[in-house]
C-alpha cells in the first residue's frame, strides 16, 4: 500500500500563517496526504509560539519540525516538552529542552520522524548530526522513517541523503527558505530533495521585505526585519513510499501559489 507523506516548506511569519492555514487542508485533500509534516521555526518570524503551533496543527499537521530558532520564543520551551509533535534537533545537546524524534500511529503503522540541524555557516553548530542520526537510528525500529535535516549547505544536505540511502524512507532538506529543482529518489530508494522552500510571502527575500535585506548587504543601518507583504506561497514535496518495504517510490514537488491550484 502507498502511503503519502507531504513535507512543507518553512512557515514564515503572518503571511506563512495565514496560508498554512487556509490551504494546507486543501492541498492535504489534493495530494491525498497520510501525513504531513511542516517546519514552523520561523512563524513568528524568528521562532514559534505555542499558540502558532496550535493553528499549524489545527490547519492538517501531524509534525512540526524546527530548527536553529528553536527557542527564540521562550514560551514554546514547556509547550514543547508536553506535546511530542513539536520537534527540535536531535543533535542538540541532551540537556537540550524537547525531543529530537518521535514516533507516530498512523493507518499503515508507526512512522518516525527525526529532525536534525547542520553545521555548515550555521550560527549554532551543535552536536554532528552524522554521528547523532546513527545513534537515533540504532534506538528506531520502524520500516517508515522521514527525516529532515535543517542546514544551509546543499553538500550537507546530499551528503546525508547518500549516507542514509535505503536506510530512511525520506530526506528533506530545510532553512533556505528557497525551493530546489532535485526531488528525486535516490539509488538504493530514500526519497530525497535539498530544500522545500517555504511557506509565506511569495514576492520576499525569504519572506521578508525586500528593501530591509539590500539595506542590510548595502551596509546601511539594520533595522528589524518585517515580512513581506502580496500574495502568498505554500512550498512543499510528496513522497510516495510503499508501505511495505519502507522505501520511495516517488518524490514530487506540489508547490501552491495559487488558492485553488498545485504545481506538480
Amino acid at each position: 500500500m502507498d502511503f503519502k507523506v507531504l513535507a512543507v516548506g518553512d512557515v514564515v511569519g503572518n503571511p506563512g500563517m495565514d496560508r498554512i492555514c487556509r490551504s494546507l487542508r486543501w492541498l492535504k485533500g489534493q495530494t491525498n496526504a497520510d501525513f504531513v509534516v511542516v517546519n514552523g521555526e520561523n512563524a513568528a518570524v524568528v521562532g514559534m509560539t505555542p499558540q502558532q503551533a496550535e493553528e499549524i496543527l489545527d490547519a492538517g499537521a501531524d509534525v512540526i519540525t524546527m530548527g536553529n530558532h528553536t527557542y527564540a520564543k521562550r514560551e514554546i520551551v514547556d509547550y514543547m516538552e508536553d506535546n511530542s509533535c513539536i520537534l527540535r534537533p536531535a543533535n542538540y545537546a541532551p540537556q537540550a529542552p524537547g525531543k529530537g524524534y518521535g514516533v507516530y500511529d498512523t493507518k499503515v503503522g508507526p512512522v518516525a520522524v527525526i529532525d536534525l540541524q547542520g553545521r555548515v555557516n550555521m550560527d549554532y553548530t551543535p552536536d554532528n548530526p552524522f554521528l547523532q542520526v546513527e545513534k537515533v537510528l540504532k534506538e528506531l525500529d520502524t520500516k517508515m522513517i522521514l527525516v529532515e535535516i535543517h542546514a544551509e549547505a546543499t553538500s550537507e544536505k546530499l551528503a546525508m541523503g547518500y549516507m542514509l540511502d535505503g536506510r530512511v524512507s525520506a530526506l528533506w532538506g530545510t532553512h533556505t527558505h528557497v525551493p530546489t529543482a532535485d526531488a528525486q529518489v535516490l539509488p538504493k530508494g530514500t526519497g530525497y530533495v535539498s530544500d522545500l522552500g517555504m511557506t509565506g510571502p511569495k514576492y520576499s527575500v525569504l519572506g521578508i521585505q525586500p528593501e530591509l535585506s539590500i539595506a542590510k548587504f548595502r551596509g546601511d543601518i539594520p533595522e528589524r526585519y518585517r515580512w513581506a507583504g502580496g500574495p502568498t506561497k505554500m512550498e512543499a514535496v510528496l513522497f510516495t513510499i510503499d508501505s511495505q518495504t519502507g522505501l520511495c517510490r516517488k518524490a514530487e514537488r506540489v508547490d501552491c501559489y495559487d488558492e485553488n491550484s498545485a504545481h506538480r
